[in-house]
C-alpha cells in the first residue's frame, strides 16, 4: 500500500450572511517508494566494484594517471611556448626558495633542491589541475622543522656541531639498521644533518600514506571544517612562528631553536638575552638584502599587469650575496654559510620504521593542512580557467608527491598560492610547465649546487621572511572581513592568535574547534522574528526587518530559522513564548490562581458582584487564537524537536490556541509522520505555505 500523506491546505468557510465563499482543496502527496534493502544495496556496490571488463581497467587507468588522457592530445604549437616560459621562471624562482625553506625545515639545503625536483614530476603524472605549483610551502616546512628539532632533541644531537660530508654519513646511516639500544653505533654512522632528512623523509612518507588513505576511503569532506577564514588565520599565525624562526639568522645568533607551546615567546626571550652577541656582518648583510627585495618585490607586483614575467630577484640577491660572500671571505667573521652542497643524487632507501610512532600523530595535521590547500587551490584555478578537477584524485597526487619522494631524502610537499599565481601569470597551459621546473631545478643539482658555498644562511632568512608579506598582509584585510562577516573574523583571530602564541598544530586544532562551536553557537540562539503580510500578495516577511507589513486579527505568525534538535529547543520555546507575548503554563497557572480566589470569595458572599469579577478576569479572551510556525527553515528534527512540538501545540492547545505548521519541507513531514505527531484527524494542522495556513485561520473563526 502506497502511503498518502494529505497536506491540508485550504477549507470550507462557514455559511452566513457575512462570510464570504472560499471553495477550498486539500492537497494529497504521494511519497517515492525508497527500497531500503542494506543487503541489495551491498550486493549492488560489490558487483559494480569487482565487476572486471577491458572498458573499466582502461577507465580506471586514465582516471588514475591523468597524464594518460592530456599528454596525446597536447596541442604542441599552441601550449609549448607557454609552457616553457612559466617553467623556467618558475623553476629560477624556486631554486632560491628551495634552499631558504630547507633552513626552515631543519635541512640541509640539497634537500630542499631534491624535494622540489620530485614532487613537478609526481604530480605531473598523478594531478588533475592544468595550473597549481606543487613543492615546498612555507607553513608546512615549518612544522616538518618543529618535529624534526624535537626529535634531534630526543637522540642527543642538541649539542652537536653538524659535520662535513652530510650525504656520506646519511648514505652510510640509511644503509644500516639502527636500533635504539644500539646508540653508540648510530651516533658515529649518523651526524645531526643526517639525522634529521631520516625524521623528515618518515614524516613525509606517513603524511603522504595518511592523504592516500583519505583519497582511497573518500574522506575529503574533512577539508570542510577548514574553511577559508580559518585557513588564512593559520596560515598568517604560522607566518609570525617562521619571522620569529628565522629572526636569530639574521642577527647571526646561535641559540637553540624553540619547540612546544609559546614557543613564538621563548625565542623572542632567547633572542633579546642574547642580542649583544649579534654578528654585524650578518645584520649588515641582511639590512641589504632586506633594502633590494622588498621594493623590487613591490614593484614586480605593482607592474605584473605590464610585465611579461616578473623580475627573479631572488635568484639575483643569491648570486650578489655569494660571490660578495666568497670574494669578501664574510665566513672568516664568523658569519654562517650554507656549506657544501653536493651534486647528484643519493640510492633511495625506505624511511626508518623504528621513527613512525613518534612521528605518526605529528604527520595528520601535516597531511590534512597540505591535501586542504592543494583541494582548494586546484578547484579555484579550475574554475577560473572553466575546466574541473577531481578531488579524490588531487588527494591520490599529493599523497603520492609526498611517499615517492621520501625514498629520495624529501620532505613534506603541497600546492603554494604565490608560485602557482607566477606560473598562472607568465604563460601556463598545462603540467608540462612542471617538468620545464623540474628540469631547472636538475640542472642546479647537477652542476650549479656547489657554487652556492659561500652563500649566509642570513640571506636565506631574508627570501624566506620577504615571501611572508602576503599572509601577514591579510591583517589590512580585517575591516572588510569584518563588515562581511563578524563570526569569519573572530575565527581568523582566534585560529591566528592560537597558531602563533601556542603552536601551529594545537593552533589548527583551536581553529577547527571554534569554528564548529560558532556553527553550534549560529543554531543554539537563532533568528525567530514574527512575520507580516505583504499587502497585495501571499508573502510573508519579517516584522522587524521591513516596514509596511500587515498583520491579520488574531493570528500570530513565527519563523525559526534554524534545525529544531536537542540543542536549542529550549531557545524556540522561549523565544516563541516571548514574541507571542503568552506562555501557556503561566496562563494556566493564573486561571488556577483566579478560579481558587473566586472559589474564597463565594465562601464569603455567594452572590456577590467581586464573584462576577472574578468569572469575567478567567474567562478573559486572548489577542489570538492561532500560532502558524513558519517551518521553511527548519532543515530537520531529532526526537528532542518533535517532542517540543508536540509539547507546544499540547500547551498552547489547552487555552484554547491552536498550533499550525506551514512550509515544512519532506524531511521535516517525514519525520513528523513517523514521530506520530499528528493524531487521526489532525492532519490538517500541516500546510504548504503560511498563506494557505492564515486563511484557514481566519475561515475557522468566520472572519
Amino acid at each position: 500500500m502506497a502511503e498518502f500523506n494529505h497536506v491540508r491546505s485550504e477549507t470550507e468557510m462557514p455559511e452566513g450572511d457575512d462570510a464570504k465563499p472560499s471553495f477550498h482543496r486539500g492537497i494529497f502527496l504521494e511519497p517515492q517508494e525508497k527500497k531500503r534493502s542494506m543487503k541489495a544495496l551491498v550486493v549492488k556496490q560489490a558487483k559494480k566494484t569487482c565487476s572486471c571488463t577491458p572498458a573499466k581497467v582502461k577507465d580506471y587507468v586514465f582516471s588514475f594517471f591523468p597524464v594518460l588522457q592530456w599528454l596525446p592530445k597536447y596541442k604542441l604549437r599552441e601550449y609549448l611556448l607557454g609552457d616553457i616560459m612559466s617553467g623556467v621562471i618558475v623553476g629560477v624562482l624556486l631554486v632560491p626558495q628551495s634552499i631558504a625553506y630547507s633552513l626552515l625545515a631543519g635541512q640541509e639545503p640539497i634537500y630542499g633542491l631534491y624535494t622540489s625536483f620530485f614532487a613537478g614530476i609526481i604530480y605531473f603524472i598523478f594531478g588533475t589541475s592544468r595550473h597549481i605549483s606543487v613543492g615546498i610551502f612555507g607553513v608546512l616546512c615549518l612544522m616538518v622543522g618543529q618535529v624534526v628539532d624535537r626529535e634531534i632533541q630526543r637522540a642527543g644531537y642538541d649539542l652537536e656541531p653538524a659535520a662535513p660530508g652530510v650525504l656520506m654519513d646519511t648514505a652510510a646511516y640509511l644503509n644500516t639498521t639502527i636500533l635504539p639500544a644500539n646508540r653508540t653505533l648510530h651516533k658515529h654512522l649518523c651526524d645531526k644533518s643526517c639525522y634529521a632528512i631520516t625524521v623528515g623523509a618518515t614524516m613525509t612518507f606517513i603524511a603522504g600514506i595518511y592523504q592516500v588513505a583519505m583519497g582511497f576511503f573518500q574522506v575529503g569532506f574533512v577539508s570542510v571544517y577548514l574553511s577559508d577564514s580559518l585557513l588564512s588565520g593559520f596560515v598568517t599565525g604560522a607566518s609570525f612562528t617562521i619571522l620569529t624562526s628565522q629572526a636569530k639568522y639574521l642577527l647571526g645568533l646561535d641559540i637553540p631553536r624553540s619547540s612546544g607551546i609559546g614557543s613564538l615567546i621563548s625565542t623572542w626571550i632567547n633572542i633579546f638575552r642574547n642580542i649583544h652577541k649579534t654578528n654585524i656582518c650578518d645584520l649588515i648583510t641582511s639590512f641589504l638584502c632586506f633594502l633590494v627585495l622588498i621594493p623590487t618585490k613591490e614593484l614586480n607586483e605593482y607592474f605584473k599587469s605590464r610585465l611579461k614575467a616578473p623580475v627573479p630577484v631572488e635568484l639575483v640577491v643569491i648570486v650578489a650575496a655569494t660571490l660578495a660572500s666568497h670574494f669578501g671571505k664574510l665566513y672568516t667573521y664568523d658569519s654562517s654559510i650554507a656549506g657544501h652542497i653536493p651534486t647528484g643524487f643519493l640510492p633511495p632507501h625506505p624511511p626508518d620504521w623504528n621513527l613512525i610512532p613518534n612521528v605518526a600523530l605529528d604527520a595528520i595535521p601535516i597531511a590534512i593542512i597540505g591535501f586542504a590547500i592543494t583541494v582548494s587551490l586546484s578547484e579555484m584555478f579550475a574554475k577560473k580557467h572553466g575546466y574541473s578537477v577531481k578531488a579524490n584524485q588531487e588527494m591520490y597526487a599529493i599523497g603520492f608527491c609526498n611517499i615517492i619522494p621520501s625514498f629520495f631524502y624529501c620532505f613534506t610537499t603541497s600546492a603554494a598560492l604565490a608560485k602557482t599565481l607566477v606560473k598562472e601569470s607568465t604563460g601556463c597551459r598545462t603540467q608540462m610547465s612542471g617538468m620545464v621546473t623540474s628540469l631547472v631545478i636538475l640542472l642546479v643539482l647537477l652542476v650549479i649546487a656547489p657554487l652556492f658555498y659561500s652563500l649566509q644562511k642570513c640571506v636565506l632568512a631574508v627570501i624566506t621572511i620577504v615571501n611572508l608579506r602576503g599572509a601577514l598582509r591579510k591583517f589590512r584585510d580585517l575591516p572588510k572581513m569584518w563588515h562581511l562577516s563578524r563570526v569569519d573574523t573572530v575565527i581568523w583571530l582566534v585560529t591566528m592568535a592560537a597558531s602563533a602564541f601556542i603552536s601551529t598544530e594545537i593552533g589548527l586544532l583551536i581553529g577547527v574547534c571554534f569554528s564548529m562551536l560558532c556553527v553550534i553557537f549560529r543554531t543554539q540562539r537563532p533568528e525567530a522574528p514574527l512575520l507580516g503580510w505583504v499587502a497585495e500578495s501571499e508573502t510573508y516577511e519579517s516584522l522587524s526587518a521591513y516596514k509596511n507589513l500587515q498583520t491579520k486579527p488574531g493570528i500570530v505568525v513565527f519563523r525559526f530559522e534554524a534545525p529544531l534538535y536537542y540543542i536549542n529547543k529550549e531557545c524556540f520555546k522561549s523565544t516563541l513564548y516571548k514574541q507571542t507575548g503568552v506562555n501557556p503554563a503561566w496562563v494556566k497557572a493564573a486561571k488556577k490562581k483566579a478560579a481558587k480566589r473566586m472559589l474564597k470569595e463565594k465562601e464569603v458572599d455567594s452572590g456577590g458582584n467581586q464573584t462576577n469579577i472574578s468569572m469575567d478576569f478567567v474567562s478573559e479572551p486572548l489577542e489570538f487564537h492561532t500560532i502558524v510556525i513558519d517551518c521553511c527553515a527548519v532543515q530537520f528534527l531529532d526526537t528532542a524537536g518533535i517532542r517540543t512540538l508536540k509539547e507546544v501545540c499540547k500547551d498552547y492547545g489547552e487555552i484554547d490556541v491552536q498550533v499550525l505548521l506551514a512550509q515544512c519541507n519532506p524531511s521535516v513531514r517525514s519525520s513528523l509522520i513517523r514521530g506520530e505527531f499528528f493524531k487521526e484527524g489532525e492532519d490538517h494542522l500541516l500546510f504548504h505555505s503560511v498563506h494557505q495556513a492564515v486563511d484557514f485561520a481566519l475561515g475557522a473563526q468566520g472572519h
